[in-house]
């Protein structure tokens, strides 16, 4: 087979990674469908660039992700890597056979430059992922406009042009996908709750 693939190692299955993002999960809507129950519905995922494939943990699941048995967030794959989404294994081939250093993680670039509005749509869109409960999905257009007492047309072009900034392709779970890489770089940090809140609880 051409080019870098998957080969998930308890049913032979495999998958050619021919675009630039390939989603693994055990929802419907991902691209590699793994049914483990360690597995969360969008796990992980795959992200090609060139010849060179690395995975990134969409920090969603329980289970985490590992290769060759390390726990990673994001890590630049070589030929025979064997990563596992939760008790799941699959090998990774078709690399080329360079030496790479297989304890280097990508660094995560510089963030891009942001409006105030902006981050406060970033902000809000966080917020759940940031609070006590552990594997929330981020704030919804609708949630973020009534947070930010707007419209919700106003939110979808604000995330129209975060998602360009930050350089989130296009698939499921975007938003998902663009809160990961937002509190990946430090950009929205937990908010203290407001004094009311809690003395309401």
């Amino acid at each position: 087979m051409d080019g870098p693939y998957i080969r998930v190692e308890e049913s032979g299955d495999v998958h050619p990674l021919t675009t630039e993002v390939t989603t693994v999960g055990r929802g419907r809507g991902t691209d590699v469908n793994l049914s483990d129950p360690s597995v969360s519905q969008l796990h992980a995922e795959f992200v090609r660039r060139g010849p060179y494939v690395y995975v990134v943990d969409l920090g969603l699941s329980r289970n985490g992700t590992r290769v060759n048995g390390r726990p990673i967030t994001r890590r630049v794959l070589a030929e025979g890597d064997v990563v596992s989404f939760g008790a799941a294994r699959c090998r990774i081939g078709g690399l080329p056979l360079e030496e790479i250093n297989p304890d280097v993680e990508l660094r995560r670039g510089s963030s891009p430059e942001l409006t105030r509005r902006e981050l406060d749509v970033l902000t809000s869109l966080c917020r759940p992922a940031l609070s006590d409960d552990a594997f929330v999905a981020p704030a919804t257009a609708r949630e973020i406009a009534e947070d930010l007492v707007v419209t919700e047309a106003a939110v979808k072009q604000h995330l129209l042009r975060l998602y360009q900034k930050f350089r989130i392709a296009e698939g499921v779970n975007r938003r998902t996908r663009l809160a990961n890489e937002v509190v990946a770089l430090g950009l929205v940090r937990p908010m203290p709750v407001p004094d009311r809140e809690r003395k309401a609880s």
